[in-house]
């Protein structure tokens, strides 16, 4: 009996296999923290790439070098310029929307996005503008998160596809011709 006992003890205080123990402990904090880091930095990057070109689109626009102006004219040219964006022309919608300048009224209603789980499009402004008057451009897009599961992915207002929507504003003056 004293002899069962003191094998016990010796296995209790053993010391091999500590590491182990750590590394499973510590790992996963830390691959959770970098799958963090990445989704940030990849949200960060297409939010940039958004923003400059829509600021790229709105010049040409803004400097009449496009001869009719659609919706599908100012997505293409938009997702032309954007390059990591999946399926960029299906998941942007754009309002286009001029700002009386007697009263400097700013839609205040909310940018419309794209809803994937239906089949109807929400009804958004197109109106392009005379010479002189100001334009408020706004545009959604709707991107998965790679880790929607992990770190800033829970933090994010997802639709039910794991998507998330990177915003973006401009305004600009159409040119006198």
């Amino acid at each position: 009996m004293i002899g069962w006992m003191k094998r016990m003890r010796q296995r209790l205080w053993r010391e091999d296999g500590t590491a182990s123990m750590e590394f499973v402990l510590v790992v996963p904090l830390f691959i959770t923290i970098f799958m963090a880091s990445f989704e940030s930095g990849l949200m960060m990057v297409r939010s940039v790439l958004l923003d400059q070109s829509v600021d790229m689109t709105m010049r040409e626009l803004r400097l009449g070098h496009y001869p009719i102006v659609t919706e599908d004219t100012l997505r293409s040219e938009i997702c032309s310029r954007t390059i990591i964006f999946s399926n960029c022309e299906a998941n942007m919608l754009i309002e286009l929307e001029r700002v009386s300048t007697t009263t400097w009224s700013i839609p205040s209603t909310p940018t419309a996005c794209i809803n994937r789980d239906e089949v109807i499009e929400p009804a958004v402004a197109l109106q392009i503008g005379q010479q002189n008057d100001v334009m408020l451009v706004r545009v959604c897009v709707i991107e998965d998160a790679i880790f929607p599961t992990t770190g800033i992915g829970l933090g994010l207002a997802v639709d039910s596809q794991g998507g998330y929507a990177l915003i973006t504003r401009s305004a600009f003056v159409v040119e006198p011709t």
